[in-house]
């Protein structure tokens, strides 16, 4: 496509376009959640060396990028900010991983959903945020769902179900980092840096377990990287053809592959807490998209009205 021309018209609605690719990202997800707990589950690799191998894969997807443009991406005055941010992604990937090794898919997915909670409430103490009563109402909900998966005093809170909810509070507070990295950062350079101080972290972290994969292993460690990039670039693409309120609500679909696919190779039943819950917190998680995504609209039509309305030096 040539500078200027107009995008091609999408052959269906943009809506449904991008419910579908939200669809499409959710499945992703899910089966490489799947795999990446298959490979830890039957012992064949230790979490921490898949997630060592997520992010070796996934750097390797930037090959095309670096041969086009050189080391231009990595030109950064903010160097501490990566590092920072590569720790923070580091810790939550690594609890996450080796939560899936122990954990019930279902349950995994359904505590997945509790991220966007905890970031509207770190913005709201990093970034300064305000956050109103319904926003407020949506988190108290959302961690009541969180409560009833988990259930404290009823039954045993395995260390699972919790390295899944550490790891949504530290990738929210790697997503504050992100938000001030891309006032100044390409998309580019905030992923390539991330593999970089990723790759060091997930190697010290693997060391102690490593064992030399095969060629079968290597195989399915290929798979989650292009499982990884596919959901992600889908996702991404979703938020382009379609609003929040019309492509989150099927980011609940994980939840649902999540239980068909640990029933078919886990023989996981979920109960209807975790159910119940999921729903709670993927309901509340979804209100809170949807309401940020009007207000930065409104926001940016306000400003837009206001420079129109500003006078122009005579």
């Amino acid at each position: 496509m040539t500078a200027g021309s107009t995008p091609r018209p999408l052959p269906i609605p943009a809506p449904l376009a991008g419910a579908l690719m939200m669809a499409l990202a959710a499945a992703s997800f899910s089966i490489m959640h799947a795999v990446i707990r298959n490979l830890s589950v039957t012992g064949e690799m230790h979490p921490f060396e898949v997630a060592l191998f997520r992010v070796v894969f996934g750097f390797l997807a930037l090959a095309p990028v670096f041969l086009r443009q050189g080391i231009a991406p990595l030109k950064t005055r903010n160097i501490k900010l990566f590092a920072l941010r590569g720790v923070l992604n580091s810790a939550a990937m690594l609890m996450f991983f080796y939560s899936l090794s122990i954990t019930p898919l279902a349950t995994v997915a359904a505590l997945g959903f509790t991220a966007p909670l905890f970031a509207t409430l770190l913005a709201m103490l990093v970034l300064g945020e305000v956050v109103r009563l319904r926003r407020w109402t949506a988190i108290l909900v959302g961690f009541a769902g969180t409560l009833i998966i988990l259930r404290p005093g009823v039954i045993e809170v395995g260390l699972g179900p919790l390295l899944v909810i550490g790891s949504s509070v530290v990738w929210s507070v790697a997503l504050m980092v992100i938000k001030v990295l891309t006032r100044t950062e390409s998309s580019v350079t905030i992923t390539a840096y991330a593999s970089i101080f990723l790759t060091p972290v997930c190697l010290a972290a693997a060391l102690p377990y490593w064992t030399w994969p095969g060629l079968e292993q290597l195989g399915w460690l290929a798979v989650i990287g292009v499982l990884g990039t596919v959901a992600q670039t889908a996702m991404n693409q979703s938020f382009k053809y379609a609003d929040a309120s019309a492509v989150l609500p099927m980011d609940f679909s994980k939840l649902i592959w999540a239980a068909a696919i640990g029933f078919a190779l886990f023989g996981e039943i979920p109960d209807l807490w975790t159910w119940v819950g999921g729903a709670l917190i993927f309901a509340s998680a979804t209100y809170i998209g949807i309401r940020e995504s009007r207000m930065r609209k409104r926001a940016a039509v306000d400003l837009t009205r206001a420079s129109e309305d500003k006078p122009v030096p005579s």
